[in-house]
């Protein structure tokens, strides 16, 4: 069982599959910076100064000055703003995924046409190529079969 595992890890696709696990973690944080530090502060000051990680609703009735006031003091809360940011995170890791995946697939090489299906056979019986769709041989007169 050990050496199959041994097999099973060292798979050019498993190596593969770690290496890029290991690549998204850390492009996940470089994403997460680019949304809250980045691209949130702009839109926060034209939408009026608005922080969107501070953004939340209170359940507990309680009005806290920010989420973080509200979490120290165990207050219920739905953190929308967090939602919000977490959704441009998404939106901004699909599109680099999708453009990667166009970029790849540029440089693939391109696979060739299918080739057409045979135009012929070979006689069971004198193994003379004919017609696919011939039921008896010119050449030797046997009787084919079907189709």
């Amino acid at each position: 069982m050990w050496n199959e595992f041994k097999t099973f890890i060292m798979r050019g696709n498993v190596m593969d599959m770690a290496v890029g696990i290991i690549i998204g973690a850390a492009f996940g944080k470089i994403v997460t910076s680019l949304v809250n530090d980045v691209i949130m502060p702009p839109i926060g000051l034209v939408l009026g100064h608005v922080d969107f990680s501070n953004l939340y609703i209170s359940l507990s009735g309680q009005h806290y000055p920010t989420l973080a006031d509200a979490k120290a003091n165990h207050g219920v809360t739905i953190a929308y703003g967090s939602f919000l940011n977490t959704i441009i995170e998404f939106l901004i890791v699909a599109f680099a995924v999708f453009v990667l995946i166009k970029w790849v697939n540029r440089l693939m090489p391109k696979s060739a046409p299918a080739a057409p299906p045979p135009a012929t056979k070979d006689c069971s019986f004198c193994k003379t190529a004919i017609p696919v769709a011939a039921t008896r041989c010119p050449n030797c007169t046997s009787q084919l079969g079907g189709a």
